[in-house]
């Protein structure tokens, strides 16, 4: 009797062993879950207040700033609701941002120019640049399918962040195109100002009414021309070639069909 009685308290004292350690693993895994949607959560803000800050190196409209806003917003939610050491932060911070959402919804949207967009000046800001619209449009992208973008507003923005990657894409290189003439590295020149035909005429078959390709066509003919000039005064005995210009006006022309 007394064996059996030992018997049931050692199985007994075993599952209690085995409940506790199912528990603590539970209360482990769950932690570890909290932390690690904390931590993405954090990312989430990081990343959108980097793009927030970088949003004044171009035009940039009254509904994508309220997009990132409520980004922030949403994350900033989650991480209290997640607890933690910095919970009281995110709730200062959620309260602030939250006043801020409110007073951007009621003021009048603003929609700034794109024509007034002008490149940074040093090639380290225009790489920062590059890099905030790439993360831009992958944040619009994210939110739109989560569906908490209108559509319409959706395909608005989007048109301005690829609008103003094509401008920067083609001034960067016509920019090089000129510091390459000046440095009499002529083939390089005409590379790169062929390179940025090429790439308004790719983009011309999309938005052929968009007056800024029309412009950086004539401004990269000219500047062909100015290369090709000098190039000829720096090599006054060569044979003359014939000129890029024509190859490049052949892009430019509609395509014909066989």
């Amino acid at each position: 009797m007394i064996f059996t009685l030992v018997l049931i308290l050692i199985g007994a004292l075993l599952l209690l062993v085995i409940g506790i350690n199912v528990i603590q693993q539970q209360k482990e895994r769950a932690e570890a879950e909290r932390r690690t949607e904390l931590a993405r959560q954090r990312a989430i803000i990081d990343e959108t207040e980097n793009v927030l800050s970088c949003t004044g190196m171009f035009p940039c409209s009254t509904n994508l700033v309220l997009i990132l806003y409520r980004r922030v917003q949403e994350a900033l939610s989650q991480s209290v609701s997640l607890g933690g050491p910095q919970t009281a932060d995110y709730q200062r911070r959620l309260t602030d941002l939250t006043g801020q959402v409110e007073n951007l919804q009621n003021a009048q949207k603003q929609t700034p120019a794109i024509e007034s967009f002008r490149l940074p000046d040093t090639d380290k800001q225009i790489l920062d640049l590059v890099k905030v619209l790439k993360k831009l449009k992958a944040i619009l992208r994210a939110e739109h399918n989560k569906g908490k973008v209108d559509p319409n507003i959706f395909a608005q923005e989007e048109a301005r962040v690829d609008s103003l990657q094509l401008r920067i894409n083609v001034d960067s290189m016509l920019s090089r195109a000129r510091s390459a003439c000046f440095m009499k590295q002529y083939g390089s020149a005409k590379q790169m100002v062929t390179k940025a035909l090429a790439t308004l005429h790719t983009i011309k078959g999309l938005t052929p009414n968009d007056p800024f390709i029309a412009k950086k066509v004539d401004e990269a003919k000219l500047l062909l021309d100015e290369i090709m000039g000098a190039q000829k005064m720096a090599q006054p005995n060569a044979p003359q070639q014939k000129s890029d210009e024509d190859d490049i006006d052949v892009l430019f022309q509609p395509k014909k069909k066989w």
